[in-house]
């Protein structure tokens, strides 16, 4: 992957390639002003102004490109992506009109997971030249964020486990001043109990582990961020199938996003009090691993049974939320590949977003719709709290049942929120399961450009 920052420059007049935009009902009118050589070019690329479409036009001793776009006045964060994919390397400028949200598209068109290519053949920069200086930085600032959740979630389980999760808190924690506290293995049992029993069945290498980054002013109000950081999930003793296991590298989804979106708020210097949690495990099995039938002590004093050890990562997140609360923070916003369930009613492309308060859902569904990073909100239904009754603890921790099962695994965390906070969930995918222009296939960020934009906005202040 090329450096980001070096995408994306300021526009001083040097010679670049011009990209024309146009759009299938302003073709006709475009081609009617090039020369015929040059349309027959087009004809020959079979070039219509479709969306993703693109041609290259000779144009004397050099040459031009032609894209199709849906509206050439209003760009997308894709609109671009498709050119920055496949463009020869060198410099390139809109004909015309501004990039704007674009930059975003063409960054990440560029991206590319090669940290384990012995050989990386791909192709050389694509920059583009813009004159909105101003707004280079949040663009490539969003892009590399984007980039930091491709690239954990990319990685292995082997060279991604807590130990790396923790080593990129440490460098989060170094790169803005902030103060990191961990708490590993065995030390986990008192303070972080539901932790300590999903994780205390990995290898020593890959023990579990809560990290807490603090940065900001204490006076300014408090921004908790949580991230489900299952490494790998192999199910428990409740083991998945192989085809089910397969994939969850991308466990630790949550926690990408959480690091990422804490990276853009101490960037962006907001005026808040952030802290972030990442609870950090491997869901593995071995001979003291945790049972279906176990009780299990909480943070919060609350009991919880295993119904099924599969469903470990609201446990994680249950002792995180808890510490969270304890700052009686303004926001809490969590973030998890939590449910099955979410992916069977929304797809792969909408992380599920849960919200106590209707204003702050509105807030983050709107920043996500006018940002291309779109969710859908889902119910915490309150009649669906039975659901999750146990005949020996507090409550358990899966329903007995397969209704409303991201629904029910929100009611589970809501439980350990604190009463009466502004709290929101994004259940994420955290993947691309098949590659779209600006969206390679694997891991991708969902919901993350949604809260960063609605926190802006909250904090802007």
């Amino acid at each position: 992957m090329h450096e980001a920052k070096a995408l994306i420059r300021p526009d001083r007049g040097e010679d670049a390639i011009a990209i024309h935009l146009v759009n299938k009902d302003g073709f006709e009118a475009f081609a009617k002003g090039l020369a015929a050589g040059q349309r027959a070019a087009l004809a020959a690329q079979k070039f219509e102004g479709g969306g993703y479409q693109y041609a290259i036009v000779p144009d004397g001793d050099s040459w031009f490109v032609v894209g199709g776009v849906a509206n050439p006045e209003s760009l997308s964060s894709w609109c671009l992506a498709k050119l920055a994919e496949d463009l020869p390397e060198g410099l390139y400028r809109l004909a015309s009109g501004d990039p704007g949200p674009a930059m975003f598209g063409w960054v990440t068109g560029q991206y590319r997971f090669t940290r384990y290519k012995s050989e990386d053949k791909g192709q050389g920069p694509r920059v583009l030249l813009t004159g909105q200086v101003g707004q280079i930085d949040g663009y490539v600032a969003e892009a590399e964020a984007e980039i930091m959740v491709r690239d954990l979630v990319n990685a292995p389980p082997e060279d991604m486990g807590p130990a790396a999760l923790e080593a990129e808190c440490e460098r989060l924690a170094k790169a803005y001043k902030a103060e990191l506290t961990v708490v590993r293995g065995e030390a986990l049992e008192q303070d972080y109990p539901m932790v300590h029993a999903v994780g205390r069945a990995a290898a020593r290498h890959h023990a579990p582990r809560l990290m807490h980054l603090v940065w900001g002013d204490p006076s300014h109000p408090v921004l908790a961020v949580v991230g489900k950081g299952v490494c790998f999930d192999s199910g428990g003793l409740d083991i998945k199938p192989a085809s089910g296991m397969r994939l969850m590298k991308k466990d630790m989804g949550g926690a990408a996003h959480a690091l990422a979106l804490a990276g853009l708020v101490m960037g962006a210097r907001l005026k808040v009090r952030l802290h972030l949690l990442v609870p950090a495990v491997e869901n593995a099995i071995a001979g003291n691993a945790f049972r279906p039938g176990d009780i299990l002590k909480t943070r919060k004093g609350l009991t919880v049974e295993i119904d099924n050890t599969d469903a470990e990562g609201r446990l994680i997140l249950g002792d995180a939320l808890t510490r969270a609360s304890e700052e009686t923070p303004d926001l809490i916003v969590d973030f998890a590949t939590l449910t099955g369930a979410a992916r069977v009613a929304l797809g792969p492309d909408l992380p599920a977003l849960f919200a106590r308060r209707d204003e702050t859902a509105e807030a983050f569904l709107a920043a996500g719709k006018a940002n291309d990073d779109a969710a859908w909100r889902l119910p915490l239904h309150d009649a669906y709290r039975e659901y999750l009754a146990s005949d020996v603890a507090d409550m358990a921790n899966s329903a007995a049942n397969p209704f409303a099962g991201a629904s029910v695994a929100g009611l589970f965390l809501d439980r350990f929120v604190g009463e009466g906070l502004d709290w929101v969930h994004f259940d994420t995918f955290a993947w691309s399961p098949a590659p779209k222009p600006g969206r390679a296939r694997g891991g991708r960020g969902l919901g993350l450009r949604a809260a960063w934009h609605a926190i802006r906005a909250r904090y802007a202040g």
